[in-house]
């Protein structure tokens, strides 16, 4: 597991493998080359890595394997939509002692839920701010922020959270896309293209939380607010909560921009599905946003993992600010 020094003097190497790229070692160092030219792009010091996430579709060498192991580095490799398919080296995924502990956590012991929700929403209020607009509903979710953080820190059930998260999330959407035709958000069902476009971009979230929530040896499936079910990893989609932000702020300018509009996706059988053509665009979109945050997510889970280990008091669990 890395110390507080490995995160100050390392860094977490995030690269594009789908721009004609190879990798290999040269005198100690990855190498990237262009698979075309096979001229060197640039050269990287396996000491000074944290972890090498590789994204798309490439070829490594066993070399490059070799090494990262050696230097203790890990390797993710990744789908061009963040989804991950490959690990290798120190992932913790034998740290039974942190499974232990998610399995006997108290399930009634709200404080990480009602922590993780109020984080959410604060972060949904910079969101709205950041828009510089005012309006009558931007104000409706503004005057409903305290009573629903006082009601959060007084819930007893879930069932309670779930219902407040609602609530507010109902409020935010139409406070942020009142311009856009908003409806309403429906996960998953696509019934316009804004929800298609944010549901794409929480998915390409949610992987990337994946990613990083593997490589200190979670129970992906165990969460704290979302709850046992069946081939659901629970654990992510309660991570990912504070960092929606970044996408609902991703998709809120490229609609302002014209970056993305309804021409970029086809109607069929009642659900908006992007066309082939813009998801290039669309992909390069997310993965600008989610990569500009790429160290405080890395950081936020970090601290999130010694919190849980030491059982600290909820008071010195992560905060994530956009």
């Amino acid at each position: 597991m890395h110390s507080h020094k490995d995160i100050e003097n390392k860094s977490l190497f995030l690269i594009n493998g789908t721009k004609n790229q190879v990798f290999k070692v040269q005198n100690g160092f990855l190498c990237i080359q262009n698979s075309e030219t096979k001229k060197a792009v640039t050269k990287l010091p396996f000491p000074k890595m944290l972890c090498i996430m590789i994204i798309g579709h490439t070829s490594i060498t066993t070399a490059f394997i070799e090494h990262a192991n050696k230097h203790g580095v890990p390797l993710v490799v990744m789908k061009p939509n963040f989804k991950p398919v490959y690990f290798f080296g120190t992932m913790s995924e034998g740290n039974y002692l942190l499974r232990k502990r998610q399995f006997h956590f108290n399930k009634a012991d709200l404080s990480i839920a009602k922590h993780l929700l109020i984080n959410k929403i604060e972060n949904s209020n910079v969101v709205l701010e950041k828009t510089k607009r005012k309006s009558a509903a931007i104000d409706k979710f503004k005057n409903k922020i305290t009573p629903a953080k006082d009601y959060i820190r007084d819930c007893t059930t879930l069932y309670q959270l779930m219902a407040a998260e609602g609530r507010m999330a109902s409020y935010y959407f139409s406070a942020l896309f009142e311009r856009d035709g908003w409806q309403r958000r429906i996960p998953r069902a696509k019934i316009d293209f804004i929800n298609s476009t944010l549901d794409i971009g929480y998915t390409f979230l949610f992987n990337y939380v994946e990613a990083n929530a593997r490589l200190f040896g979670f129970d992906l499936y165990v969460g704290v607010m979302h709850q046992l079910w069946f081939q659901r990893k629970s654990l992510v989609c309660d991570l990912q909560e504070p960092f929606r932000c970044i996408i609902d702020h991703c998709v809120y300018l490229a609609l302002q921009k014209e970056q993305i509009t309804s021409n970029d996706f086809r109607l069929f059988k009642g659900s908006y599905y992007i066309k082939p053509e813009s998801r290039s665009k669309i992909t390069k979109l997310f993965y600008e946003a989610i990569i500009a945050y790429k160290m405080p997510i890395y950081k936020y889970i970090q601290s999130y993992y010694r919190n849980f280990m030491k059982e600290s008091n909820i008071v010195e669990y992560p905060t994530f600010f956009i």
